[in-house]
């Protein structure tokens, strides 16, 4: 995923069709690259990164969820209330 990229977009008040139509980029491949489903060739990072007016390296940032299927539990940097509180839980 890269929120950098749906982030400039926001912030030019634009919308995906809008851009995508602006590039002439069909609507579907912009909407596939944003949410991490394709990646950008070449061109199509120069050409989004000149019209959003950003730097590249930064719009195309990429963004990954660490959580995988199949793991639960707090996440790592969380503390059982019982465990923080000293109590044991009793």
């Amino acid at each position: 995923m890269f929120p950098n990229l749906k982030l400039q977009i926001f912030r030019r008040g634009s919308h995906q069709n809008q851009l995508a139509k602006a590039v002439g980029m069909d609507e579907t491949v912009l909407s596939k690259i944003i949410h991490g489903y394709r990646a950008p060739t070449v061109e199509q990072r120069k050409l989004l990164s000149g019209y959003l007016e950003a730097d590249e390296a930064w719009l195309f940032e990429r963004f990954e969820t660490s959580s995988k299927q199949g793991e639960s539990g707090p996440a790592p940097d969380v503390v059982p209330r019982a465990k923080a509180e000293g109590n044991g839980g009793d």
